[in-house]
Formats: structure tokens, sequence, C-alpha cells
């Protein structure tokens, strides 16, 4: 084992697991995240939450696994600068600039998912090997 692709599994395992832990935490405070969805101005805040439930949950451990992670990486940037854009705009709170700034860096984590790979361990990896 290589340490590139080792590298690559840990980056991954801590990537997934702030979609994993988010995604639970919405399951856990359903009333509350649709009020902040709600505060945020965006329609449907029952629907938005069921859209960000299942893109966490799901999208972290497909990432975590290692399946389909280039895609998958794409759509979880694109998710991750959406929020980042729409709740973490008001850069006079500086609580809010930092959550601005841990998504783009959120999103650069997995544009290099998306553009290297998932990485020998991984399910991409393995059914790369077995073909």
């Amino acid at each position: 084992m290589s340490q590139t692709n080792l590298l690559a599994a840990v980056g991954r395992l801590f990537i997934a697991f702030i979609f994993i832990a988010s995604g639970l935490g919405k399951i856990a405070a359903p009333g509350a995240t649709q009020g902040y969805i709600a505060s945020a101005g965006l329609p449907l805040p029952m629907i938005s939450y069921l859209i960000a439930v299942i893109v966490e949950l799901a999208g972290g451990i497909v990432i975590l696994i290692g399946y389909q992670a280039r895609i998958t990486g794409l759509v979880l940037a694109a998710f991750t600068l959406a929020t980042a854009v729409i709740f973490h705009t008001n850069f006079t709170d500086q609580n809010q600039m930092i959550h601005f700034l841990k998504n783009v860096a959120i999103a650069g984590g997995l544009l290099q998912v998306a553009a290297f790979g998932a990485g020998a361990l991984s399910l991409d990896g393995w059914r790369q090997r077995a073909r």
C-alpha cells in the first residue's frame, strides 16, 4: 500500500465525516434545520431540508467508500459552494466568514477528489483493478 493511496483514503474519510455528521445532525433537529433554511429565504424549507439530508448522508457515504467519487465530488463541491453563498455571506460576522471559507476549502478538497479519483483504497479502485 502506497502512501499516496493511504492519504487519499484518509482524506476521503475526513471529508466524508463532515457530510455524514451534518446529515445526522439535521435528522436530529429537523425543526431547527428547516427554520434556519426558511430564515435564509429559501422556498419550501421541508423539501430543501430533505434534499440536504439526502445529499449529505448519501454523498458522505459514497465519498467514504470511494464509489463514483469523481461525480460525487463534483456534486458535493457544488452543494458546498451553494450553501456557502446562501447561508454564509454576512462577512461582517467573523463566524460567517470562517464558515464561508471552510466551505470553500471543503469544495477545494472535493474538486481534488473529482480530478484525481478516490485512489486505490476505494470501491472505484477495486472496480478498476477487477477490469
